[in-house]
Order: structure tokens, then sequence, then C-alpha cells
């Protein structure tokens, strides 16, 4: 081979070693080695509405940003979920740990009803694999911006949630909307939008909810779920938004519903709102009580939701299931 031909060939094969990187690619790639973190997590879901668990009881901050968890959540370039939720240590007293949830669009909600169930079977099972499984059943007492929330995994794997103290005054929802029921609640309200009117029942969990009733027996369409449930999930009258529930009656002991949530869009369950619905539902006089429990049909399947009345505390039962585990680097 020619001298000339030879060192052309060299110095072409040489421009491609790594200290003839371009030093911006260079200092890219050292800053990405520097600052990426690898992050172990778990996928679960409750009926459908899923989220990624990650286990952060050393600490009582999250490892990852508003921002970060919300790329996570993206459907097409992440890993796809309606929300990250962290087990963190508590500063409290009588807890066991503290729950922190990043809705997928990263803002952070009170709580979340099918998060907390997703929650505790996660729980379980990570002391399962560090051969520390509790005997069940077995309630945990967790932190959350709500207040104490304590889900109880049966023998069944079934995980009953003490909701706590549904909300009714209208300055605690918080709405702009006017109290017309004896309690200072809001019970069939009017809210107009784009000339159309709704009938608005309001609950807060922990976290507000409008609860919107059907006239019959047929479920709003995927369509009006998405045009009118984003239109009043962020009106005027909820300073705060709200999360926004479709509601038809089938008996005194079922109903069907769609959700739009605040922070998410249309996700296949949710179980504060199906705790505010059945609530409203009693409230507005569409069912006589839910002392033995109403079946609640969402999207992803079945919740039963107890509620003794004005007073008592809100129970919540159904599943959470495992999907797969994994690891990022973020």
């Amino acid at each position: 081979m020619h001298l000339g031909v030879f060192l052309s060939l060299l110095l072409c094969v040489d421009s491609f070693l790594p200290h003839h990187r371009p030093l911006f690619l260079q200092n890219k790639l050292q800053n990405k080695a520097l600052f990426a973190k690898n992050v172990a997590f778990s996928k679960y879901h409750g009926l459908g509405n899923d989220f990624i668990l990650i286990n952060n009881l050393e600490s009582g901050t999250p490892p990852l940003t508003p921002e970060e968890s919300s790329r996570l959540c993206d459907r097409n370039f992440g890993i796809g979920a309606d929300g990250v939720i962290f087990a963190s240590k508590s500063e409290k007293d009588g807890f066991d740990l503290k729950m922190t949830i990043y809705n997928s669009d990263g803002t952070e909600p009170e709580m979340c009803g099918n998060g907390i169930r997703t929650l505790a079977q996660f729980l379980v099972d990570e002391s399962a694999k560090e051969g520390d499984m509790p005997t069940l059943p077995f309630t945990y007492n967790i932190e959350t911006l709500a207040g104490p929330i304590l889900p109880k995994v049966e023998a069944s794997r079934e995980i009953e949630v003490d909701m706590g103290y549904p909300i009714f005054t209208a300055a605690e929802i918080p709405t702009t909307l006017d109290a017309n029921f004896q309690d200072g609640g809001v019970v069939d309200q009017d809210i107009d939008v784009n000339g159309k009117t709704f009938k608005c029942s309001l609950v807060s969990m922990g976290n507000p909810h409008c609860v919107v009733f059907t006239s019959g027996p047929e479920i709003v369409s995927d369509a009006e779920l998405m045009d009118w449930g984003s239109v009043l999930e962020s009106h005027p009258a909820f300073p705060a938004n709200t999360n926004v529930e479709f509601v038809a009656v089938q008996s005194d002991t079922h109903v069907t519903m769609k959700v739009y949530e605040r922070g998410a869009g249309p996700t296949l369950a949710c179980g504060t709102g199906a705790c505010a619905l059945v609530i409203a539902a009693v409230r507005s006089g569409r069912i006589p009580h839910a002392r033995d429990g109403v079946r609640v049909t969402l999207p992803g399947g079945d919740l039963v939701i107890q509620w003794g009345g004005e007073g008592e505390k809100v129970y919540m039962t159904g599943p959470a299931v495992l999907s797969f585990k994994g690891s990022v680097e973020v």
C-alpha cells in the first residue's frame, strides 16, 4: 500500500477514538455519567390506574423531581403511568411511612385511592422480598397530604382502605359555588359550561371531586368525558382545580362511572372518586344508603365503597396488582 494512503486511513480511524471526540461531546457524555440516576422501580395498577412505585424508605425526600417523574410517566418516551409514588420515610410519630405522589403532569395531589392500594401491596411485596413478610391481614398507617390513611391488606390480597372522613363545606373543597345544603355543602348545584348546564355535587376526600349524575343508566361517551371533563376540571369555580366524575345510577347498590382526574385526564379508575360519588349519591337521595357497600363499576373494574352516613368514615375495597419491575436511568 502506498505510504500516503496508509497514513490517510490511519488518521481517519484515529479520529473516531474517544480522545478525538469533540470537546462538547466528551463533556456531555461525562456529565450524563456523572449526574444520571439509576432508579429501581415496580409498576403496579389498581383496576388499570397505573403507577410507578419507588422504595425511598431511607429518606423523606423523593429522589426524583416532579419534572423527572412526569417524563417517566410518558407512555411514548418513558415507562408510562398515571403517576409516580414514593414510599418515603415519615418524620412524624405514629406513621409507618409517608406517601408522596406526582401526577403524570408533575403536579402533586393530596392523595390517591388506587395509588394507596398499590402502595400497600408494594410494601407487602417488598417486605416478602426481604424475608420479613407481615402476617395478613396487616394495616399500614400512612402519612399523606390528606391526613393519615390506613390500608389493610387482606389474606385474599384484596385491600380495604380506611379513607377517613369526607369533607363537604364549600370553603374546604375548595369552591366558589354557593353552599345549598344544610351542612354548608354543595349538592346538585348548577354550573354552566359553554351553554350546557351541569348539576354538580361536591365532595372532598382530602382532594376535590365534582360529581355529575346522568339522567339515566347510560354513561357519557369517551369524547364527552374528554370535552366536558377538561373544562370542569379547570373551571373558575374550583380554585385548586378538581377531579370530575360522571355517574350513572344502575340500582340502589350499583353505580357506573367515568373519571377525568385532575392532573392526569381520563383514567381507568379513581378510588377517591368512587368514594366521592357514592357519598354524593346518598346525599342527593339517588341511593338510600351505602352502609352495606355499593359496587362502583369503572372502566378498569369494580370497587366496593361503604359509608355509614353523616359523621362516619368511608371504606374502599379493591385489588392492586404488580405488572413488572425494572430500573431506569434518569
